[in-house]
């Protein structure tokens, strides 16, 4: 069975085409900066071993358009994985809330689907793009069936104290104010890479999810404790351009005393903040290279990032009453090992402590870079949110 992955952002849109259930990958690529005049399309199609790759510069408005790109380039050369669009016959989207209702993957019907436009207002950013991008792909894929997988469904076996705010009970009722937790797509997937490789199932982790976006997760075998996203993916850790956690006084105060409107606060929260609101950077990899240059703001904005991060792992390993693993995942989790080292740094009273040597190895799969034989591992696992996605969407 051909199965299509979209996992869709604000500006970008990710594909990926596996053989199912083999789980052989025949084609992935990325539609890049779609709305900006510098867009472009990126595909590297996979043929009895050998790669072909095409990196194309494209004016690309929308979604809509970036859906009949990937179309145009998986069914004509150099790739033409497709002999006509009926060759997929099931799509998998990446759908960021699932509110309380989705606790798994869900097939997608019109019911389904008017109940994802519902959950518009938990995720104002990412929801209307996947609710986009299957009203599209239907329109391309008009045969194929559709699935919806939700990084909050992971999340979902959260205990009760870890999901409630104390605030009224009649807000949890009536308007399903909780924390829901995102990013579950991603610690499902490296929790049970590592559980593999540590051969125990009853393991307990803490995943770090650390790219533009971050989050923390405390997982005990397969069950999820506890997560640093709540009720929307702003607070928790320091990310890209959201702040992470903050005392909610400061926007009472912002608003007050300076006559701040609510869009004007959320657009500071959620594009602002974080490290672009440090240091004037978002991308850490630009933050790595002006810190090293001597740029003071840059080099605070890593030690407040990796601060933020010991913090939790910190409060993780009492709510697991111990710990097996450190994950570390995503961009940064798996490209940075400065800021590895960083985090670990002084963690050793925790039976914490990377080894240097290991640490900077240019390696990729998955590797394990503690020192000696303290009794906590870490892991350095690559994420592939694409193909949790594919098997996800094949149990059903």
């Amino acid at each position: 069975m051909k199965v299509l992955v979209i996992n869709a952002g604000s500006s970008s849109l990710k594909f990926r085409l596996y053989d199912m259930p083999a789980e052989q990958l025949v084609c992935a690529g990325i539609v890049e900066r779609i709305g900006d005049e510098n867009s472009s399309i990126h595909c590297t199609s996979i043929r009895h071993g050998e790669e072909t790759k095409s990196d194309q510069p494209l004016p690309i408005a929308d979604h809509a358009v970036a859906m009949r790109e990937i179309v145009r380039l998986i069914s004509h050369p150099p790739h033409g994985m497709l002999q006509s669009p009926d060759d997929i016959q099931l799509i998998s989207h990446r759908v960021v809330h699932g509110g309380d209702q989705f606790a798994g993957p869900a097939l997608i019907t019109p019911e389904v689907l008017e109940k994802i436009k519902q959950l518009i207002p938990f995720a104002p950013m990412h929801n209307p793009i996947s609710y986009r991008s299957i009203e599209v792909a239907s329109a391309f894929f008009p045969k194929a069936r559709q699935v919806a997988v939700f990084d909050t469904a992971f999340h979902h076996a959260l205990p009760a104290e870890a999901i409630h705010y104390a605030i009224p009970k009649s807000y949890f009722r009536q308007d399903k104010i909780r924390a829901y937790g995102f990013h579950g797509i991603s610690h499902k997937y490296v929790a049970e890479q590592a559980r593999a490789l540590l051969q125990r199932q009853d393991a307990k982790l803490i995943s770090l999810h650390l790219g533009n976006g971050c989050s923390a997760a405390a997982i005990a075998g397969d069950q999820p404790m506890d997560t640093s996203m709540g009720f929307s993916p702003v607070s928790g850790l320091v990310m890209g351009t959201r702040s992470g956690d903050i005392d909610p006084s400061v926007i009472l105060h912002l608003m007050i005393h300076h006559g701040y409107s609510v869009e004007y606060i959320d657009n500071v929260l959620n594009k602002q903040s974080g490290l672009q609101g440090l240091c004037g950077l978002s991308d850490m990899r630009d933050i790595d290279q002006a810190a090293e240059q001597g740029n003071v703001d840059a080099q605070f904005a890593r030690t407040i990032y990796a601060y933020r991060i010991k913090k939790y792992i910190g409060a993780y390993m009492a709510v697991l009453n111990g710990l097996d693993a450190v994950i570390f995942t995503a961009g940064v989790g798996e490209h940075d090992s400065s800021m590895r080292a960083l985090v670990c740094h002084n963690l050793s009273h925790l039976g914490i402590e990377i080894d240097p040597v290991l640490n900077g190895m240019p390696t990729t799969g998955i590797r394990a870079i503690q020192s000696g034989n303290l009794p906590v591992k870490v892991l350095v696992i690559p994420t592939n949110e694409e193909l949790e996605i594919a098997r996800q969407s094949m149990t059903i």
